[in-house]
């Protein structure tokens, strides 16, 4: 695709409603309103239609008019889509209508995440169909250098599943995730238990029951990271059985030390993390643990709560 052409075609960043307010954080994008866009399906300059892979997700269709929802959080949050997310439609729903968080979307072409942002969430697919090495390609992305900068100032931003691997293979957290040992596709409800509080994991409960659905997660490390990561009290979620016990049954995938999720950033204000809380935030689903943790990250955003401090769960 040529240069002109691509530009036009890169996805641009979209705000789920019509609200224009700045926010509170450090994006400097540009936000278009999915409703007032109305040349999302136009041509490019060139005369030539859009290709499919310079598209957004579909889900960016179905948002509501402008002006149809009122915001209960005092938080901007952008869900970031690269070509094979399968969860940004779920990530999107639960931060939007669960939660309450004006929500924005930004197609992974995209060079400056919209402004005000608070928080960045990646979520879960399979990016680039997972060539090369799960979440390599899309960490090459553009918008990866904006959500650098953000996570570098302090901003929050959550990594889920294939949100994880890219963050990971970005370096914007340590460590690496890997086949299954078992080499097996999981794809069922664990439990995890909170082992250090957060900004993503304060008040949480002794246990939480959530889902996964992956084959590359078994978390991997260094002997040296891991003893960095529990120095700084880092290591946010282990796989755990129903009693909240860390056993190597309870462990689906093998991870190092039954890691489940871990902390990163300056101030500990970027959270990865393999289960999906997203697809657990409502009590319709079978349980809502999942909408804890995005609750957490609301409050501790609402509060200024510093993100350095972090000490043992109870």
């Amino acid at each position: 695709m040529g240069h002109g052409s691509s530009a036009r075609a890169r996805a641009r960043t979209t705000d789920t409603d019509s609200d224009s307010g700045t926010g509170t954080g450090t994006g400097t994008g540009t936000g278009t309103d999915t409703d007032s866009d109305s040349d999302t399906d136009s041509d490019t300059d060139s005369g030539a239609p859009t290709r499919d892979r310079d598209r957004p997700s579909m889900c960016l269709r179905c948002l509501p008019p402008p002006g149809a929802m009122r915001y209960s959080a005092a938080m901007h949050a952008a869900v970031i889509v690269f070509p094979g997310s399968n969860a940004d439609a779920e990530m999107i729903h639960t931060l939007r209508d669960v939660v309450g968080v004006r929500t924005s979307v930004v197609w992974h072409r995209e060079t400056e995440l919209p402004p005000g942002t608070d928080l960045v969430a990646i979520p879960g697919g399979f990016s680039y169909g997972d060539y090369l090495r799960c979440g390599a390609i899309a960490a090459a992305s553009e918008i990866v250098a904006a959500v650098r900068r953000h996570a570098e100032r302090g901003g929050w931003v959550l990594g889920v599943c294939n949100g994880f691997q890219v963050l990971t293979e970005a370096g914007l957290l340590p460590g690496a995730l890997t086949r299954n040992a078992h080499l097996r596709f999981e794809c069922r409800d664990i439990f995890v238990a909170p082992s250090n509080e957060g900004p993503f994991t304060r008040g949480l409960p002794r246990v939480l029951r959530l889902p996964i659905a992956h084959a590359e997660g078994r978390y991997q490390a260094s002997p040296s990271t891991l003893a960095d990561l529990t120095a700084k009290r880092a290591v946010a979620l282990r796989y755990c059985d129903a009693t909240g016990q860390v056993t190597a049954d309870a462990n689906p995938n093998g991870s190092v030390d039954g890691i489940a999720g871990v902390y990163g950033g300056p101030r500990h204000n970027v959270f990865g993390l393999m289960p999906h809380p997203e697809r657990m935030s409502e009590a319709l689903l079978g349980c809502a643990d999942g909408r804890k943790l995005f609750e957490s990250v609301i409050a501790s955003h609402a509060s200024g709560a510093a993100a350095t401090e972090l000490g043992s769960a109870p």
